[in-house]
């Protein structure tokens, strides 16, 4: 009693009471708040970032594949599916009024090499590099009969192989196909980039993307095994005629483009795939499904702490 009459020991009580606000409830966590659907879909935010760049390289090299020996620069001229050297050829007949030049095929009116692109073909010699590149076609196909024979002088001609007709159909086909698939793969890469960060929202979101994303890779793919095996079938076939004596070389740095862009693509259909039945979504904490549900129980714990500490 002697305690209440000091003054001091009077405002200090005072103070405590008269603070109605001393206990003020916290905000209470909840599922709608930004914070914790941030927090509770990073996984999947980060999962859809690595397809995000995954799609854009894949695109970078696409474009590089669609691109490449349409000039005859020293960067795109030297991205191609294969290269024919005729620098050394033999004629079936020459005139004898031809006059010998640098090489035999520039005796004969040819070029000493021909390099064959997605849109069109270059030709030059080996002394002055790439001398001429034709108009970029679509649905472009590299027919070596008809612009060999175009160029050859009069009186000479050269020995072809016996099945020229057929490897020249599978040529076409195959050439149209892939030329078709990658264009078309390009886009939906592109396309991706753009539509892969709608995922976050809901796993719905995951079924159409693995979809598109499995066409793309599908479509990137049997692109790429195409031009691989169109190329190798084509050096085989003329190497393999002793008396043309033609050498065939494959393009290295258009196999690894078109490669690099396949594998990129199939890495960004896994993660796709994985997001329809993995990482939470925001619609997933909304709802209380599968992650969503071990997160709302713990803000409904924190939520409980909270009102028994106040």
């Amino acid at each position: 009693m002697a305690f209440r009459s000091l003054p001091g020991f009077r405002r200090r009580t005072a103070a405590t009471s008269s603070s109605p606000d001393a206990h003020k409830e916290s905000p209470r966590p909840t599922a709608e708040d930004p914070a914790v659907l941030k927090r509770g879909t990073r996984t999947r935010r980060g999962a859809i970032v690595v397809s995000c760049f995954c799609y854009l390289v894949a695109v970078v090299f696409l474009i590089l594949v669609e691109i490449g020996n349409t000039k005859g620069t020293r960067v795109l001229g030297d991205i191609y599916f294969f290269k024919l050297d005729l620098s050394d050829i033999l004629p079936q007949s020459a005139p004898t009024s031809l006059t010998l030049q640098n090489s035999i095929a520039r005796t004969l009116g040819l070029h000493d090499f021909y390099q064959v692109g997605l849109w069109n073909f270059c030709e030059g010699y080996e002394t002055d590099g790439i001398t001429h590149c034709s108009t970029p076609t679509t649905l472009y196909w590299f027919n070596p009969v008809e612009i060999l024979l175009s160029e050859l002088f009069a009186g000479a001609s050269i020995a072809l192989p016996s099945d020229v007709n057929d490897i020249l159909n599978i040529l076409r086909i195959a050439s149209n196909i892939m030329f078709g698939f990658f264009l078309t793969g390009l886009l939906l890469d592109f396309l991706l980039i753009f539509l892969s960060p709608l995922a976050v929202y809901s796993r719905w979101w995951s079924a159409p993307l693995g979809i598109l994303a499995l066409l793309a890779t599908l479509l990137v793919l049997i692109a790429s095994a195409l031009g691989t095996a169109m190329s190798l079938i084509f050096k085989y076939a003329l190497t393999s005629q002793t008396d043309l004596n033609v050498g065939a070389d494959v393009g290295t740095k258009m196999f690894a483009f078109m490669w690099i862009a396949t594998g990129f693509t199939l890495l960004a259909f896994i993660i796709h795939a994985g997001l329809c039945c993995c990482c939470t979504s925001r619609r997933d904490i909304r709802t209380g499904r599968k992650g969503g549900r071990y997160l709302n129980q713990g803000i409904t714990n924190e939520t409980r702490k909270t009102e028994t500490s106040g």
